[in-house]
């Protein structure tokens, strides 16, 4: 990459970018841009810097990785939205060959924030006398320049990542990417456009409020912020009001009263430390039957069911069957139907599947009142209400996984909502698991159903050795009455 004007006389040239970011609510973030540019500071900038990354000077080059813990509506995007257009507009990329289109590429957790970014994008070229004329078209997820580069904007997902060359990568709120097909998808994206990156030699800016102590965000904070951090890895961490001073503080107030551990990540840029993973990959890795996606009937075997209903609109209706082996517990079928859908015609499915396992019962938490035990009446099924929340299965199923007493079907979204599940202490030190917010644990929790269900005790039967009958004792008129009816002879 070759500087052909410095990011700080851009940020106060109107005809550039002195627009974007002007104002002393700004002077954090240009800070920090002019930092990880290799740009000197001032020295009110640099007492800023030590405040916010710990070192007690700039790097005085430009790093090759940034990452921002930055608490939330602390002008992320916009910032992100400036840095795209440094680098695109104002910086050359000689690594390219000719006739190849550089890409920069801006990842957000949707769709939707990432148009947003790119909306922002476009307004820094078009506010600018000099940089609109590099405007080529825009499309809903790409912003085409003249000088050969190509801004675009994805959702977080590793798999449509490899191949281009980018010249940067951002990554806007990476702790918040979900996706279903990955168990860990910050860091399968991050590992997907690193190689993309080696060519130009451009910068990886990762900026992100915090969330828990898990994933890329924080494995890079936990190793470079400080003193101690590799030079070339520049990690800043703040709150909210340090970057957004204008934001009212009664709003930051009001939600630490509300919940202090969620606001201290939220607005005080601080890792979660009431969260932690329920069960690690490598844990749940030991217990799956690798090339094994369904088992069949086996004549002789008790099986059980346990289902997760949904009405069909929002969550997946789920089902898993399981039996035991001696002292293992095999996971043998997992059926999942996605909304939207009809309950009554997934109830009749399921129905089939179980009466293939010469299954009768299968229990279910109380989801909907009485809707579940009649429809599934209607097939000939007992639908029986388990009164443990699903936090309890989770709490059974954990030492299953750790001993390696259960075997788990080769399932990658059961993977992936098994190692997405956290624990959350609670105010009065009570644990409780279950999903990330905005992410889903149907399969998870049905399959908890059923391997805690088989895994239960049986009942030891009554025999006289336990349990001896109570015999009763005559009085002596009812011997009496006993003796004359008793045949003669």
């Amino acid at each position: 990459m070759r500087i052909k004007t410095s990011i700080r006389k851009a940020m106060t040239d109107p005809a550039l970018l002195g627009h974007a970011l002007k104002g002393g609510s700004w002077v954090a973030w240009r800070t920090l841009l002019i930092a990880a540019m290799g740009e000197a500071l001032t020295e009110d900038e640099r007492e800023l810097f030590k405040q916010l990354t710990h070192r007690d000077h700039e790097p005085l080059q430009r790093v090759e990785e940034f990452v921002g813990v930055i608490g939330r509506r602390g002008g992320k995007s916009r910032a992100v939205s400036v840095l795209a257009t440094y680098l695109a507009g104002l910086c050359e990329h000689p690594n390219l060959v000719p006739g190849e289109t550089g890409v920069l590429l801006c990842i957000a957790p949707d769709q939707e924030q990432a148009g947003i970014v790119l909306d922002y994008v476009e307004a820094n070229f078009r506010q600018s006398k000099v940089l609109k004329q590099l405007i080529v078209s825009r499309t809903a997820r790409a912003l085409e320049l003249r000088n050969g580069i190509e801004i675009r904007v994805k959702a977080s997902d590793f798999r449509r990542l490899r191949g281009p060359s980018y010249i940067t990568v951002i990554a806007d709120e990476s702790a918040f990417w979900l996706n279903e097909g990955s168990a860990n998808p910050d860091s399968e994206i991050l590992a997907a456009v690193r190689p993309g990156l080696a060519t130009t030699g451009g910068p990886l800016f990762i900026i992100s409020s915090p969330y828990a102590r898990k994933g890329e965000l924080w494995s890079l904070y936990n190793k470079h912020f400080g003193a101690k951090g590799d030079p070339s890895v520049l990690v800043a961490q703040g709150p909210t009001l340090t970057f957004n001073p204008k934001l009212p503080r009664s709003i930051v107030n009001r939600a630490y009263e509300r919940d202090p551990a969620a606001a201290a990540a939220e607005y005080g840029g601080e890792f979660r430390t009431d969260l932690e993973a329920f069960v690690s990959l490598e844990v749940v890795n030991a217990c799956i039957s690798r090339g094994v996606f369904e088992r069949p009937y086996q004549s002789g075997m008790r099986y059980v069911a346990f289902t997760d209903p949904s009405g069909g609109s929002a969550d997946s209706f789920t089902l898993a069957i399981a039996h035991r082996d001696a002292d293992s517990l095999i996971l043998d079928c997992i059926r999942e139907v996605k909304p939207p859908f009809s309950p009554e015609s997934v109830v009749a499915e399921y129905a089939g599947v179980l009466k293939s396992y010469r299954i009768t019962k299968v229990a279910g938490d109380n989801y909907a009142k009485l809707w579940p035990v009649e429809v599934f009446a209607k097939h000939g099924i007992r639908y029986e209400q388990n009164a443990r929340p699903k936090s309890d299965l989770y709490q059974g199923l954990l030492p299953l996984l750790n001993s390696r007493r259960c075997e788990l079907l080769d399932h990658p979204k059961l993977i992936n909502q098994l190692i997405s599940l956290e624990r959350r202490t609670s105010r009065g030190g009570r644990d409780s698991i279950d999903h990330p917010s905005n992410a889903h644990d149907d399969i998870a929790n049905a399959v908890a159903g059923a391997l805690t269900s088989i895994a239960a005790p049986k009942p030891v039967a009554r025999t006289f050795a336990h349990n001896p009958p109570r015999i009763r004792s005559m009085r002596p008129r009812d011997e009496k009455r006993r003796q004359e009816r008793l045949p003669s002879g």
